[in-house]
């Protein structure tokens, strides 16, 4: 299996993101995917700088895949995705259905992502002969329901799954941080910036909840597959995606390293580094909030 750098899913200062990506290309990771996905307003970086990144770490060995944003809504979204189809240097992740009709008819291959939603093998087929050539589950997507998927899906059809950071759960036309400050998502100030890992949300007992990310909520604990390796490779998944975070990310990935190596202490290792408890309650078909090592009450 191969490590993957998943798209950078929150807001950080230009330098911040210069900064990640320079040291992120000495890290053991196969692929990395980059672009806004998330809001379109987050432009401190242009389409011309991150291809410019793209080249770069096509230069140093690693394959590049181009994120699309996930919502679409307005005319400037709709040019920025053509301007991404129309590159043709890299690899396109479609996350929404318009740039599957998009990379389609221009005949170019491209990876289908988490929010396609894909939940049958009927789906999988379709996407396969519209170009599709690696895909994502959804991320509430347990074990045995993927193998029984899998077991019916496309030939060639390369298999990725979103192993390690805070889950991707919903998008809305609404952005939620803005309205955490009582601003307009017209005018939201930006305040995502101060929000490197997102914006803890919890209830009214005091307990963590979710994670705001602007239009993105996300889970409040940090999803991670480093213990289910045996049962990923029996499933012959081939890469696990791991998202970034703010800190420490490089030795986030030697500890997914360790573990593909048969190290032990990898999960220790890794749990020195993240910024909220472990959740993998959707892989073994429960609560995502959950994790394997605990019991429940």
């Amino acid at each position: 299996m191969n490590l993957i750098l998943g798209p950078l899913l929150y807001y950080w200062s230009r330098d911040d993101v210069l900064a990640f990506y320079e040291e992120a290309k000495s890290w053991d990771v196969a692929r990395v995917y980059l672009g806004e996905s998330v809001c379109s307003r987050r432009h401190l970086l242009r389409l011309s700088d991150w291809l410019a990144l793209a080249e770069q770490f096509a230069a140093a060995g690693k394959e590049v895949v181009l994120s699309s944003q996930t919502l679409i809504e307005s005319e400037s979204d709709l040019k920025m995705l053509r301007r991404i189809v129309a590159d043709g240097r890299f690899r396109v992740e479609a996350n929404e259905w318009g740039a599957v009709r998009l990379l389609s008819e221009a005949g170019v291959p491209f990876v289908a992502g988490h929010t396609l939603n894909v939940y049958n093998p009927e789906t999988l087929d379709v996407l396969a002969g519209l170009g599709a050539q690696r895909w994502l589950p959804p991320v509430e997507m347990s074990r045995a329901t993927l193998a029984a998927l899998l077991e019916r899906a496309p030939a060639g059809m390369e298999t990725e799954v979103f192993a390690y950071g805070r889950l991707p759960l919903a998008y809305s036309a609404r952005c939620f941080t803005a309205r955490h400050y009582n601003l307009p998502k017209d005018d939201c100030q930006f305040r995502c910036l101060d929000h490197p890992d997102g914006l803890a949300l919890t209830t009214r007992e005091g307990e963590a909840f979710l994670t705001l990310n602007g239009i993105q909520t996300q889970s409040a604990g940090v999803y991670s597959l480093i213990g289910e390796l045996p049962a990923l490779r029996e499933l012959g998944i081939a890469s696990l995606r791991l998202s970034p975070q703010s800190r420490h990310m490089g030795r986030v990935v030697e500890a997914f390293q360790a573990a593909l190596a048969g190290e032990t202490g990898a999960a220790e290792k890794l749990a020195r580094v993240m910024p909220g408890p472990a959740v993998d309650g959707y892989w073994h078909g429960r609560a995502g909030l959950e994790h394997s090592m605990e019991k429940n009450a």
